[in-house]
């Protein structure tokens, strides 16, 4: 489809330059082009309001002008209706294009991206608990944009930042001095009992700052007593993410900027740019006021009153380190409580010449009762969820499957955690990033409707339809598609790598998840009025190729939220 868009953008262009009206180059029309909601309106839209003030004349009478100098054969019609131009395609030359773009698996166009770097930071859990649902929203999203990268032909780097250094495993570490056996599962009860005595205790949070200080200070037995804790935590997190699917590349420690000296080395820098200063609390603070970031508090503390360092400092340091990379999109997911804060970073790199960090906020996900929160032990547990839905899954399935390969088909977990795993990353990364995700356990679990185990049911359906067939498929023989479900379904599948590219914009993967759910419902409506199995054999080629090509869709789009698909449900 990006190939016919662009034929309609340059022969938009050159009625346009015959009609006398300027700015209307084959380049800016591209981007304007967009696809009309109701089959009814044409294939392809072009809003004219956009030249309305400097052609002088009203939308519709642009559009009229430009419909009556426009010539391209890759459209049949176009329609002129309420100040868009529309554009009725041409049905061969379209089926011809999809032939030729599934042949050439150049379905999507990777040819900006292919073989490019790119470094992708995500997740990055304090390293004092088990995940819950919340945190792992971040890990779903910047999976997927991992997915989608490596999809596209780019190298990724994933890096996780470990915060093994700050007041919370100082909390942990003070608590467990005296254990000499703590499991991870055991971390989580004891963090939250320790926060809400600190609460109540000034000696424990002293206590807890001077563990700090000693660290910071070089103190080995305290920095031994900081990696037992992170070591059991991460180890334990790793093992759940692992679990799920997501995988990283390279783990960076807090403490390693401390230790070499870096936090030193960047606060001299940054005193260089005239912008740090020591406030009233002794604190060594950034004035980023010049950035405009924050009007009402435009300063940044780098350190405490005893100018041990804090977080922002040593994620300067961090962001120093990964800008090395030299990628083509170096990217960090970030939850939308830190955007000002991504912001603040970004602003601090740039006094020092260093670039920013492009980065993906997202909003939260609550309980009914609102925020969740480790500190208050509120929340809902990633490894607890993953075992209720997969338990779930297995009940779905025997209450599906009634033949004799139910036993195969639980065996060693595979089916359920395909299904299981995919309905939990399918409920958060269908909601809009912007949006929060009222998490709801019993709606996560529901396998009905708007679900990835539709979206895995269809591709499965696929598998078992084309299964022991072959297809001797020729060009002409797409010609036969000329059901109108057919021609929707065609348009539908062209329209997947325009799909991705939108998602690489803005990294909202709902855009992905609701095309794959609509292609699906266009399928079995296809599947149902236009048989296959009984069709005459060319017609039978030819729907066994747009059959093809749809699993192949849906098996691409779910690989890039992460979600696997079975060859049978």
């Amino acid at each position: 489809m990006k190939n016919i868009k662009s034929q309609i953008a340059f022969a938009v262009a050159q009625a346009a330059t015959n009609a006398g009206f300027a700015d209307m180059s084959a380049d800016e029309l591209l981007p304007m082009l967009t696809f009309p909601p109701d089959e009814t309106m044409g294939d392809i839209a072009l809003p004219c309001f956009k030249f309305a003030k400097t052609a002088r004349m009203a939308p519709d009478k642009i559009a009229a002008t430009l419909a009556e100098g426009f010539t391209c054969t890759s459209v049949q019609r176009t329609e002129v209706a309420g100040g868009y131009l529309n554009f009725f395609l041409n049905k061969s030359e379209v089926l011809k294009e999809f032939f030729d773009t599934v042949k050439n698996g150049a379905l999507v166009d990777t040819s900006e991206y292919s073989a490019k770097n790119v470094t992708i930071e995500h997740t990055s859990v304090n390293p004092n608990a088990s995940p819950h649902i919340g945190r792992a929203r971040n890990a779903m999203i910047g999976d997927a944009t991992v997915r989608l990268f490596r999809y596209m032909g780019c190298r990724v780097k994933v890096r996780y930042f470990v915060n093994d250094i700050g007041k919370q495993i100082a909390l942990l570490v003070y608590c467990t001095k005296d254990k000499t056996d703590i499991s991870f599962g055991e971390l989580l009860d004891l963090y939250v009992a320790a926060n809400e005595e600190a609460k109540v205790n000034k000696e424990l949070e002293n206590a807890v700052f001077d563990i700090l200080a000693r660290m910071e200070n070089g103190d080995e037995e305290v920095f031994a007593m900081f990696a037992r804790i992170v070591d059991i935590c991460v180890k334990g997190q790793m093992q759940i993410f692992n679990e799920f699917g997501i995988f990283y590349d390279q783990y960076d420690y807090e403490s390693e900027y401390v230790k070499s000296g870096k936090t030193e080395e960047v606060l001299a820098a940054l005193n260089a740019s005239g912008r740090l200063f020591e406030d009233e609390e002794n604190r060594l603070v950034l004035n980023l006021d010049e950035f405009g970031i924050n009007s009402e508090n435009p300063y940044l503390p780098l350190t405490r009153k005893d100018k041990t360092s804090l977080y922002p400092l040593r994620d300067i340091c961090y962001n120093i380190d990964k800008s090395a990379d030299n990628a083509f999109r170096n990217i960090i997911v970030l939850g939308e409580d830190q955007k000002l804060y991504g912001r603040q970073i970004n602003a601090a790199l740039s006094l020092i010449g260093v670039g920013g960090a492009e980065i993906i906020n997202y909003s939260f996900v609550l309980l009914p009762e609102g925020k969740m929160s480790t500190r208050a032990g509120q929340v809902v547990l990633l490894e607890d969820l993953m075992h209720d839905t997969m338990e779930h899954a297995k009940t779905t399935i025997a209450e599906h499957r009634k033949d004799g390969n139910l036993e195969q088909l639980l065996a060693k977990d595979t089916l359920p955690k395909q299904l299981a795993y995919g309905a939990i990353k399918y409920a958060i990364l269908k909601c809009g990033s912007e949006k929060n995700v009222i998490f709801d356990k019993e709606t996560a679990l529901n396998f009905q409707g708007d679900t990835s185990v539709y979206i895995q049911y269809s591709y499965a359906r696929i598998s078992s339809l084309l299964q022991g067939e072959e297809m001797q498929v020729q060009e002409g023989d797409l010609a036969l598609l000329t059901h109108p479900i057919e021609w929707e379904l065609v348009k539908k599948a062209m329209l997947f790598g325009a799909t991705l590219e939108s998602v690489l914009k803005d990294f909202n993967f709902s855009t992905l998840c609701t095309y794959l759910f609509e292609l699906c419902q266009h399928f079995s409506r296809w599947y149902k009025e236009c048989p296959i199995k009984t069709a005459e054999p060319n017609l039978k080629n030819a729907r066994l190729f747009l059959a093809d090509t749809i699993a192949d869709i849906i098996k691409d789009g779910l690989y890039v939220l992460g979600i696997e698909t079975p060859e049978k449900i």
